[in-house]
């Protein structure tokens, strides 16, 4: 501060002293200040925003199917689809480099997962016991509500990392279908095998948890901009069909699982997705 304070000073003087030398009449031009840069109001990011989106999701279930008895088998389903929505939030440009903001969104996704997969065989006495297990697995909507924090790679560009909670509905299905068929002394096989179709069950579970991404956002204009994003959801943990047979227990996003017993499992999920915002600005003081 001394140091300003000092500067300033003598540049006064120096002025003075310049000014009492000229003459009367002289052609010599005035000292004039050049006037501060100013940020172009075109890219201000400070507003109220909304828009639409649309993109496509991977995910991969991972489940143990009857883990409590000896058919218990692990097996994996995909969970892919695509997926469109809206989103609104709030922008803050603290600075010519920085800007913070909030956003929620809500998405109708396709996504959804098939598979019918061999349970462990098993042999008891002259019995021996096979099994057949078809589930599905679907994700019919999700919502998160997001912080963000980006640095503008130029006034219209903007490089952002974001993160916070996430909702959305989980559903599933399965079947079991078990085969039993007798041997002899020989281990040959006895008359034709039996098989037996369990009854078709599902289930629909509202599961909160959290997300994490990063993308690239373009303004085109005072109000209009586009960005690219990348999402990770994890939908922590549930339990399914509880104080039944076919009770299940479920861990992350997405589950793929079996008949009569417990399953856990684990689901990785990503998605990518392109957005399209309009902006209601609001007149601010120009950034320093």
């Amino acid at each position: 501060m001394n140091r300003i304070v000092i500067g300033m000073a003598v540049s006064l003087l120096a002025t003075g002293a310049t000014a009492a030398d000229l003459a009367p009449g002289s052609n010599v031009p005035s000292p004039h200040v050049k006037a501060p840069p100013m940020v172009d109001p075109g890219y201000n990011w400070t507003g109220f925003y909304a828009g639409l989106n649309g993109g496509y999701s991977w995910g991969r279930s991972n489940a143990t199917v009857l883990p409590i008895t000896p058919l218990a088998v692990s097996i994996g389903q995909n969970a892919d689809g695509g997926l469109g929505g809206g989103q609104a939030g709030y922008s803050w440009q603290i600075d010519p480099r920085w800007v913070l903001g909030v956003e929620a969104d809500l998405q109708a996704t396709g996504e959804s997962g098939r598979s019918t997969d061999a349970l462990t065989a098993v042999r008891i006495g002259l019995v021996g016991v096979t099994g057949m297990t078809t589930s599905s697995t679907d994700f019919p909507w999700f919502a998160t509500f997001r912080g963000r924090a980006g640095v503008l790679a130029d006034p219209s560009l903007l490089l952002y990392a974001t993160g916070g909670l996430a909702v959305g509905e989980v559903k599933f299905g399965t079947q079991a279908t078990l085969t039993a068929q007798l041997f002899d002394g020989a281990n040959a096989p006895v008359g034709a095998p039996v098989t037996i179709a369990g009854a078709i069950v599902s289930e629909s579970r509202t599961r909160l948890g959290w997300t994490a991404g990063a993308g690239i956002e373009k303004k085109f204009n005072r109000n209009w901009s586009a960005k690219l994003e990348y999402l990770y959801l994890d939908l922590g943990s549930a339990t399914y069909f509880s104080g039944t047979a076919n009770e299940r227990q479920s861990a992350s996003t997405i589950i793929s699982c079996g008949p009569a017993s417990t399953t856990s499992s684990r689901l990785d999920r990503w998605s990518r997705g392109t957005d399209s915002e309009y902006f209601f600005q609001i007149p601010t003081s120009t950034l320093p």
